[in-house]
């Protein structure tokens, strides 16, 4: 039996903290967005940057997909994942 917290699963913890925390900060970032007044701090906050891969198309006659990968990184996202992977360090 392999010792808890072994390497084995180490990758799977990384990305799941980063998965959780990148929606935490999302809500965050989206609540700022609604519930700041206009000014430097908001601006601040919520300002990202916006990655994206695609759209792709794929056109099987019958079916049509569209798909394609975007993030939006801002502050409040960055601070969403360092306070999950603190929250799953203590747990873990």
């Amino acid at each position: 039996m392999a010792p808890r917290g072994s390497s084995r699963h180490r990758p799977v913890f990384h990305g799941l903290v980063l998965a959780v925390g990148f929606v935490v900060g999302g809500l965050l970032q989206q609540a700022a967005r609604q519930l700041f007044p206009a000014g430097a701090a908001k601006q601040f906050l919520t300002v990202g940057v916006a990655p994206s891969l695609g759209p792709f198309d794929i056109d099987l006659v019958l079916v049509k997909f569209q798909f394609g990968v975007a993030l939006d990184v801002s502050l409040l996202s960055l601070v969403g994942v360092l306070v999950a992977y603190l929250i799953a360090r203590s747990l873990f």
